[in-house]
């Protein structure tokens, strides 16, 4: 099913919006600014519809637990500089491997890096050269992760504005046509999507131009107040902490890379969760971070590099990830998660990795990280409290 904008309801979604939610707050800055040139909200900005590919997911038909999964960076390949760097097939072999288990969650999240754009945009323009990279893929490519069963996707991220205010415009569109939901922009910082007679909420933050703050904890907090009171479970995304595998212990102290404040992720997460937030899935370092658990609500601090082709550096760590999926009650409480390991091949892909590193990085980060959590993690990837 896809996702249409129908202009002479558009003034009837502002006077919903503008009951909904109180003048004063930052939360929901969804009115439209014509000099940004970006498509208005759909009309069922609180319930995007879903991409109607699905089959039924894993649910307990007396609701007493749903599932959500969560994967890190998602990049299918770029056009810039050159063609060089799009897979073969307009990579729909890419998530391939991974449909089946993908499709199986309530929601599936992640974070797409780079903008979706047909045209040439204004590229971004880098203070260091060789630190920089600017990714557009062509906008059909949105249909793989359709194809796949991603239900949303976070923008807030380094990447989101590469391709300035064409890339953010396009990207949107391509999105709510295929009926992906989205959020973490600035003129488009949470969503709300129905399954299953349940309301999920997202909303994302990143220390980047463009993107809604992870340094103004009031302002996040009162975002996920706000879709706490209209939805009933909240997803937080960020795009935080320092890069690499030299950066992979969480530190619980504020982050800097290359200068840049990356924020304090375990400050930041828990805030949130403070806040009404029920699952905080974590990405930016590029590799696996730890797991934890806080007043029984999940954090996952770097879901790593998911599905990176071609300009990313998959060596080690840098190559392998977990994808999560957690299992909550109703309300948002945690029950356990799942670990699916994956390993990139070639040039970039997921595939399961039969030697199960992602889980072993995981045991080995929650040992060293937070020695004293709540949290237990087996050898086959499953995750229960104590």
């Amino acid at each position: 099913m896809r996702t249409f904008y129908f202009a002479p309801l558009y003034f009837i979604v502002l006077t919903i919006i503008a009951g909904l939610f109180p003048q004063d707050s930052k939360a929901f800055d969804f009115i439209h600014d014509p000099d940004r040139s970006l498509p208005p909200p759909s009309v069922e900005i609180l319930t995007i519809p879903g991409p109607g590919l699905m089959p039924v997911p894993e649910i307990d038909p007396d609701h007493r637990f749903i599932s959500i999964i969560g994967v890190g960076d998602i990049m299918m390949g770029t056009n810039y500089p050159d063609n060089s760097y799009l897979p073969a097939n307009d990579g729909k072999n890419l998530l391939e491997p991974l449909h089946k288990i993908l499709k199986s969650a309530t929601v599936t999240f992640g974070n797409l890096e780079g903008v979706l754009l047909d045209g040439e945009g204004t590229v971004k323009r880098c203070r260091n050269p060789d630190l920089c990279y600017a990714f557009r893929s062509p906008e059909h490519y949105v249909f793989n992760l359709v194809e796949a069963g991603f239900d949303m996707v976070s923008l807030a991220n380094n990447h989101t504005g590469d391709f300035g205010p064409e890339g953010r415009i396009s990207t949107v569109r391509a999105l709510s046509d295929a009926g992906i939901a989205f959020a973490g922009t600035l003129d488009y910082p949470a969503t709300i999507i129905e399954r299953n007679g349940l309301k999920f909420g997202m909303a994302a933050f990143s220390p980047n131009v463009g993107t809604v703050s992870i340094h103004d904890i009031a302002n996040a907090q009162q975002i996920v107040r706000t879709l706490k009171e209209n939805s009933d479970i909240v997803i937080v995304s960020f795009h935080g902490g320092a890069e690499g595998p030299d950066h992979q212990n969480v530190t619980c102290e504020t982050e800097f890379y290359y200068g840049e404040n990356r924020g304090n992720v375990c400050h930041f997460a828990r805030s949130v969760i403070d806040a009404g937030a029920d699952i905080v899935f974590g990405h930016g370092p590029h590799v696996t971070r730890s797991v934890d658990i806080y007043k029984d609500r999940f954090i996952a601090y770097s879901l790593g590099n998911f599905c990176t082709y071609a300009r990313f550096n998959l060596r080690g760590e840098n190559g392998i990830a977990p994808l999560i999926k957690v299992f909550t009650t109703p309300d948002g409480k945690f029950l356990k998660a799942e670990v699916t390991p994956v390993r990139q091949t070639g040039r970039g892909g997921p595939v399961i990795d039969p030697d199960k590193r992602a889980i072993r990085s995981l045991q080995r980060l929650l040992r060293e990280d937070f020695p004293n959590s709540e949290l237990s993690i087996t050898d086959d990837g499953i995750i229960r409290k104590r």
